[in-house]
């Protein structure tokens, strides 16, 4: 048991001195490692410390080779900018050498110019001396003052220079007709040859045809109720009378009287005629109305080959179809206008499509129900701004009667064009009181001036004659009375087309043999 015990002693003492042995062992291998690692830990430290010492010298010589490159840069720029200044302070010294030696030369040229003046001055004095004893001379000559003399001599020069401008004046005047009446003329004929229309007059009645007196009857209904029902639906006066077969419908607008025709074709020919059908079958008609008038304008659009106008301007152009100035028909005249300006823009130089275009809006301004209390022309014109229409077309509708200045070359075009339409035979009737005023009021402008003895409205007075005294109004004064009349009445007075005034002055001899 103890030898046991000593033998497990032994092996605990020989294993535990193994175990020390071992750790002794791996102590040291584990101290040469670490000085190994450690020497190569220093040796890589050294290498790489070499190599950020060598990129740092190597940056650092970059760095320095740029630096002076550019102070070798900034020192060529301020060098010259230094030859720069140098120059240019070269420059001022001999600007400045320059100014001063002409500054000595003007202060001598002053110096010569003040004797000049003073010499100027002193011969000046003499002068008007003279001058006074020349006139106190004349003066006790003549019996007259200076005064009185130059007034004298005044009115004798206005005289002569006015006869003077007047010959002028006539020359000049009778210079450009030679030159500008045969071609006008031309163009004007052309254009009218070329723009052929029918004209027909419009008036505020129509009638409507019936087969008999029973439908008559039937039409007026009982104590007249279909009437009344029919004219409150229209707006229309159905006159019923006893002329056979015929209803006269009477109205001022024509759009209305159109309604009311239709409307009667309608019941006659369905023959149901009550109140109720009557409204129903105004109600429609005035629906189909409405369309026609739309199609009537683009029809108008295509015929004239205009494109790309407002669809609301579209429907005014349907709607002239009734409406009428002075008894013609304002579609049909402002066809014929658009159609004239496009042959005589064609003839100028311009362009036809703008001129047609203008020709055709002219009188837009007409056709609209609500008219505001302002001239149809500026009408037109606000409602061509308002439908973005071009610059030139809104100053040919305002310019047309001379509301507003022409800026533009289409709007004379416009006007002469209108007045040619207007001017057209049978185109155009007026009431017989306004015609005849017309004519008294022409012969009584021309009787207003003195030396006139007669005149004569003629030609549906398109023509004014004037008969002037030969004793008092001499050939120049004449041609001036001609002018002065044409003035007053483009002032004063409206009317279609053009007036020529003729001024006539003869000298008559009498003698008496006994």
């Amino acid at each position: 048991m103890d030898n046991t015990v000593m033998l497990l002693v032994i092996e605990i003492a020989v294993l535990a001195l193994a175990i020390l042995l071992w750790v002794f062992v791996f102590n040291k291998n584990a101290q040469r490692k670490k000085k190994i690692l450690l020497e190569d830990s220093q040796k890589e430290a050294d290498m790489m410390k070499q190599k950020k010492i060598l990129e740092a010298k190597e940056k650092f010589l970059q760095l320095k080779t740029d630096h002076d490159r550019k102070v070798q840069e900034g020192d060529k720029r301020i060098l010259n900018f230094e030859n720069k200044l140098k120059q240019r302070e070269i420059n001022l010294n001999q600007k400045n050498e320059e100014y001063q030696r002409k500054n000595k030369e003007l202060n001598t040229l002053k110096e010569t110019l003040n004797k000049q003046n003073e010499a100027l001055t002193k011969k000046k004095e003499e002068l008007d001396r003279f001058q006074k004893q020349r006139i106190q001379q004349l003066e006790t000559i003549s019996g007259l003052s200076a005064e009185e003399a130059k007034a004298e001599l005044l009115e004798s020069l206005k005289e002569d220079a006015k006869t003077d401008a007047m010959t002028y004046v006539k020359d000049i005047v009778e210079e450009a007709k030679l030159n500008a009446n045969k071609e006008a003329r031309k163009i004007v004929i052309e254009t009218i040859q070329r723009t052929a229309t029918d004209h027909t007059s419009e008036n505020a009645v129509s009638s409507f045809p019936i087969e008999n007196d029973e439908i008559k009857g039937r039409i007026i209904g009982r104590e007249g109720r279909n009437i009344k029902a029919l004219e409150a639906a229209t707006g229309v006066e159905i006159v019923i009378d006893d002329t056979p077969e015929t209803i006269i419908l009477s109205a001022f607008d024509p759009v209305r009287r159109e309604i009311a025709r239709q409307s009667l074709e309608k019941l006659v020919a369905d023959g149901r005629i009550h109140p109720a059908r009557i409204e129903e079958v105004v109600s429609k008609v005035k629906k189909n109305i409405e369309q026609e008038i739309a199609e009537v304008g683009k029809k108008t659009l295509i015929d004239l080959g205009i494109h790309n106008m407002n669809h609301e301007l579209v429907r005014l152009i349907g709607k002239m179809k009734y409406r009428s100035s002075y008894g013609q028909n304002l579609l049909q005249h402002s066809k014929e206008v658009a159609n004239l300006c496009a042959t005589m823009a064609a003839e100028l130089g311009l362009s036809p499509k703008m001129a047609k275009r203008a020709g055709l809006l002219h009188d837009i301004g007409k056709v609209p129900d609500n008219e505001p209390d302002m001239p149809h022309a500026m009408l037109g014109m606000k409602l061509a701004e308002k439908y973005k229409e071009h610059p030139d077309i809104i100053n040919a509708i305002g310019s047309h009667h001379e509301d507003i200045e022409m800026t533009s070359l289409i709007s004379p075009i416009v006007q002469v064009c209108d007045a040619i339409s207007g001017a057209r035979p049978g185109a155009r009737r007026e009431v017989v009181e306004s015609y005849i005023n017309r004519l008294q009021e022409l012969e009584a402008i021309a009787l207003s001036y003195e030396g006139v003895q007669k005149t004569y409205a003629i030609q549906a007075g398109r023509e004014l004659r004037v008969i002037v005294g030969a004793e008092k109004i001499s050939d120049d004064a004449s041609a001036q009375l001609s002018l002065d009349l044409s003035k007053r009445i483009q002032e004063e007075m409206t009317y279609p087309g053009q007036i020529k005034i003729t001024v006539i002055r003869e000298t008559r001899a009498v003698a008496y043999a006994k």
